[in-house]
C-alpha cells in the first residue's frame, strides 16, 4: 500500500478506534453484569458466559477464518469485520431476549477473531517496514486506552441510563471506524507485499513465542480475573477505592504500550522477555506483600504497565517471525492469547474454591515465570535450528565418526 504520510496516520487512529471498540465491548458485560443480570432475569454466571463464550469463539474462528480471506482484499476483509461489529452491536443493544443477546456477542466474536488477524498487518503496511514495531504499539493504545476509558465510562453510562445505552455507543463508536477504514485504504494493494510475510520467518521461534505467551497470559488471568476480590480481602482496601485501583492498573498499562514502542524495532525479543520477568515479580511480590497496601499499588501498576508491553511486544514479534502469512501468524498469536485468557479464568476459579485467593497471585508468578524461561529458551532452539541447515538438514550427517 502506497499512502500519504498524513492520510496513513489518519488510517492508523481509525485502526486505534477499532481495537478500543473491540475491547471494550469484549468486555463490557463485566461491568455491567449486575445490571444486564437483573433486566434480563438471568443469574451472575449466566452474563459471565457472555464474555467467556465470545472467547472460545476467537480461539475457535481465528485460524479458520484468516485461511479463508487470506487471498481478499484486506479493505474489503477489514471494512466488513468492523460492518459486522456495528451491526452485532446495535442487535445486542436491542436484545429482547438473553438468547438473542447471546447470539449477537458470538457474531461480535467472530468479526473480532477475523480482526485481529488482519488489523496490524495493515497497520504495518502503511508505514516503512523499519517502522513496524513502532505503528504496532501506537495501534495497541487503542487496546490500552479500553480499560481506562471505554470500561469505565460504558459502566457508568450503564448504571445511569441502562446497559443498552452503551452498546448503542459502541455500534455509532463502530460505524465511525468502519466508514473511517474504508475511506482512508487504498482500492489497491500489493497482495504479497513486504507486510503480508515476516521479515525474519523462523518457524521454531514462532512456536516458542505461542508457547509462552499463552502460558504467560494464563498466568496473568489467574491473578487479574480475581484481582478485585484479592484487594478486598488480601489488602484490605474498601470497596470504594477499587475503582481508582484499577485506574492506576489500566495508567500503568497505557504507559507500558507507549515505553515498548521506543525499544521494539531495536530489541525485539527482550521486549518480550523483560515484561515477562517484571509481571513474575510483581505477582510473586503480592503474594508476599499484597496486605501492604502502597505495596499493592505500586505492583498492580506494574503489573499493568508490563502486560499491555507485552501484548504489543508478541503482536510485533509475531510480524517479525511469521514462517508464513503475517495474517495467519497473527491468528494463531489471537489464540493463544484467548486461550490464555480462558485457562486463567478457569485456574484462578478453582484455585479460590480450594485455597484462599492469595494463591491466584502465587499461581500467576510461577506461571509467568515458566513463559519467562521459555522465552529465554528461544536463542537455543534457534541456533540448533542454524546447526541443522549446515550439517544439511540430517542430524545423522552431524553426528557420523570424522
Amino acid at each position: 500500500m502506497t499512502l500519504s504520510s498524513r492520510r496513513a496516520t489518519a488510517a492508523l487512529v481509525f485502526l486505534g478506534v477499532s481495537t478500543f471498540s473491540f475491547v471494550t465491548v469484549e468486555v463490557l458485560p463485566i461491568g455491567l453484569l449486575t445490571v444486564m443480570a437483573d433486566d434480563l432475569g438471568r443469574s451472575r454466571s449466566q452474563i459471565g458466559l457472555l464474555v467467556t463464550g465470545y472467547a472460545v469463539v476467537v480461539v475457535l474462528a481465528s485460524i479458520p477464518l484468516a485461511r479463508l480471506t487470506h487471498h481478499l482484499p484486506r479493505r474489503l476483509v477489514l471494512g466488513g469485520t468492523l460492518a459486522v461489529l456495528t451491526v452485532a452491536t446495535a442487535l445486542s443493544a436491542a436484545a429482547p431476549t438473553y438468547e438473542v443477546l447471546f447470539a449477537g456477542r458470538l457474531v461480535i466474536a467472530v468479526s473480532q477473531a477475523l480482526f485481529w488477524s488482519i488489523a496490524p498487518p495493515i497497520a504495518t503496511s502503511l508505514f516503512p517496514p523499519e517502522l513496524r514495531g513502532r505503528v504496532v504499539a501506537r495501534l495497541a493504545i487503542g487496546t490500552a486506552l479500553a480499560p481506562i476509558l471505554g470500561i469505565p465510562l460504558g459502566t457508568w453510562l450503564g448504571e445511569q441510563a441502562g446497559w443498552r445505552v452503551p452498546f448503542v455507543v459502541m455500534a455509532a463508536l463502530g460505524a465511525a471506524a468502519c466508514l473511517g477504514i474504508v475511506t482512508l485504504l487504498p482500492r489497491t494493494e500489493v497482495q504479497d507485499g513486504p507486510s503480508r510475510r515476516g521479515t525474519a520467518p523462523d518457524a521454531r521461534r514462532y512456536v516458542v513465542l505461542l508457547v509462552a505467551a499463552a502460558i504467560g497470559v494464563t498466568g496473568f488471568l489467574t491473578f487479574n480475573t480475581y484481582v478485585t476480590p484479592f484487594l478486598l480481602d488480601i489488602t484490605g482496601f474498601s470497596s470504594a477505592a477499587l475503582g481508582p485501583m484499577l485506574l492506576a492498573s489500566g495508567a500503568g498499562g497505557f504507559a507500558g504500550t507507549l515505553i515498548v514502542g521506543r525499544v521494539l524495532d531495536r530489541y525485539p525479543w527482550g521486549a518480550v522477555v523483560i515484561p515477562f520477568g517484571l509481571i513474575t515479580v510483581g505477582l510473586l511480590g503480592l503474594f508476599g506483600f499484597g496486605q501492604v497496601k502502597v505495596a499493592a499499588v505500586v505492583l498492580i501498576a506494574l503489573i499493568g504497565l508490563s502486560f499491555s508491553g507485552l501484548a504489543v511486544a508478541v503482536q510485533s514479534r509475531t510480524l517479525q517471525i511469521a514462517p508464513g502469512s503475517t495474517d495467519i501468524a497473527s491468528a494463531g498469536t489471537s489464540s493463544a492469547f484467548n486461550v490464555g485468557i480462558a485457562a486463567g479464568a478457569f485456574v484462578g476459579g478453582a484455585l479460590i474454591d480450594h485455597t484462599t485467593v492469595r494463591s491466584v497471585a502465587l499461581a500467576g508468578g510461577l506461571l509467568t515465570a515458566i513463559a519467562a524461561l521459555v522465552m529465554l529458551s528461544e536463542p537455543f532452539v534457534a541456533r540448533r535450528r542454524i546447526v541443522l541447515e549446515e550439517c544439511g538438514h540430517e542430524r545423522q550427517v552431524c553426528e557420523e565418526p570424522a
